[in-house]
C-alpha cells in the first residue's frame, strides 16, 4: 500500500506513543521500517518488477526526512542555545563567529574550486563535457554544508562549553552556504535532468543504461 497520506499519520502516531511509553523514540523507526517490504512479493510482480515498497518510501519521503527530520534532530542535539533574539545577535557580534561563517560561505568553496582548476589545469583530468564551471561552483559551496566535523573542531579550540557561539556560526554558516548553491544548483536544472534522462535510458531493457553499452570495439553504444 502506497497511501503516503495514511501511512506517514500512523507513523508518527507510532513514534508519540513508543516516546510516551519511555522506550526511546528510535526503536518505533527501526520497527516501523522492519515493517516496510524491500522486494516486492509474488502478487505485485515480483523482485522483477521493480523497487520494491521501501524503495518508493525513501524516495518519497527523502525530502521530509533531509530537509526537515535531519536538521530538526541536528539541531536539537548540538544544543545550541540562542538566547533570544539578543543572544542571536551577540553571537553575530563575536568576530569568531563572522570568521567561521567566512570560512564555511567563502573559504571552502574557493579552495575546492582552486584545488579542481588546479588539477584540470596541469593535469589530464578535465570536466565531463556536459558540465561546466558554474556547477563546480555550485557543488563548492554546498561542500560549506558542515556540522559534525565543524562543531568538534569547534569544541577543541575553544573547549566544551565555551563553544556555544561556534554552534550558531556553524548552523548559520552551514543555512547560508545550502541557499547559495540551491540557487547556483537551481538555474543548471535543465541540464541536469537532460544528463539523468541519457545516463538512465535503457531501450533495449535489458536492465542495463544504454550509455555503459560497449560493443566489442570497446565503444559506448547509444
Amino acid at each position: 500500500m502506497r497511501v503516503w497520506w495514511l501511512l506517514l499519520p500512523l507513523a508518527a502516531a507510532v513514534w508519540a506513543l513508543v516516546h510516551a511509553s519511555g522506550v526511546h523514540a528510535t526503536v518505533a523507526g527501526v520497527l516501523l521500517a522492519f515493517a516496510v517490504p524491500v522486494v516486492r512479493s509474488e502478487r505485485a510482480g515480483g523482485p522483477d518488477a521493480g523497487p520494491g515498497l521501501a524503495a518508493h518510501f525513501e524516495h518519497r519521503f527523502r525530502p521530509i526526512s533531509a530537509g526537515v527530520a535531519v536538521p530538526v534532530f541536528a539541531f536539537f542535539s548540538a544544543g545550541v542555545a540562542l538566547g533570544g533574539l539578543d543572544g542571536l545577535t551577540g553571537a553575530f557580534g563575536d568576530p569568531v563567529v563572522l570568521g567561521v561563517v567566512v570560512g564555511l560561505v567563502a573559504g571552502k568553496p574557493i579552495g575546492i574550486m582552486a584545488a579542481t582548476w588546479l588539477t584540470a589545469r596541469f593535469t589530464r583530468a578535465d570536466l565531463d563535457e556536459d558540465l561546466a564551471w558554474v556547477d563546480v561552483a555550485g557543488l563548492s559551496v554546498l561542500a560549506g554544508i558542515g556540522f559534525t566535523v565543524s562543531l568538534l573542531i569547534g569544541e577543541l579550540a575553544f573547549g566544551a562549553g565555551g563553544d556555544e557561539h561556534v554552534k550558531v556560526a556553524v548552523l548559520a554558516g552551514s543555512l547560508t552556504a545550502a541557499l547559495i548553491a540551491a540557487l547556483i544548483l537551481r538555474l543548471r536544472n535543465r541540464t541536469y535532468r537532460r544528463v539523468h534522462e541519457v545516463e538512465t535510458a535503457d531501450l533495449d531493457h535489458d536492465g542495463v543504461p544504454d550509455i555503459y553499452a560497449s560493443d566489442p570495439s570497446g565503444k559506448v553504444e547509444g
